[in-house]
C-alpha cells in the first residue's frame, strides 16, 4: 500500500489496488486488535465482537490512538460497495496521506508489546 505513494492515484489501477489492499490491511488490523484484546488483555464483554466495537475497545486500551480508525471504518464499509473506483477516488488521497502511517502506528504499538 505505501507504494501507492509514488504512484499516479489517478491511475485506475492504482486506484482499485489501493481501495483492494487498504480493506484487506484494515480487516487484520481490527481482527489483530480483537486477537490482542482477548489474549493479552483479557477483554471478553464484547457484545458482537463487530469492528466497530473492537476499535472502541481498542482505543480505551490505547492499542490505537486516533478517532480516524472509526473514519476508516467508514471508508472500508464503502469500498466493499465500490465497484467503479468512484468511492475510491475519494478516499485515496486520505488513505495514502493518513491511513498508511496509522496502520504503521498500530503496527509499533504491537510490537511494543512482546507478544
Amino acid at each position: 500500500m505505501a507504494e501507492a505513494r509514488q504512484r499516479d492515484l489517478a491511475d485506475s489501477f492504482v486506484l482499485s489496488g489501493t481501495g483492494a489492499k487498504f480493506s484487506i490491511t484494515f480487516d487484520l488490523a481490527w481482527k489483530v486488535m480483537k486477537d490482542i484484546l482477548v489474549q493479552y488483555y483479557a477483554i471478553t464483554g464484547f457484545v458482537t465482537g463487530s469492528p466497530r466495537e473492537v476499535l472502541r475497545e481498542a482505543y480505551k486500551a490505547n492499542l490505537i490512538s486516533d478517532d480516524a480508525w472509526m473514519d476508516m471504518l467508514k471508508v472500508r464499509n464503502a469500498l466493499i460497495h465500490d465497484y467503479d473506483c468512484e468511492i475510491v477516488k475519494t478516499h485515496c488521497t486520505v488513505i495514502v496521506e493518513k491511513y498508511i502511517d496509522l496502520f504503521y502506528d498500530f503496527e509499533y504499538v504491537v510490537k511494543q508489546l512482546d507478544i
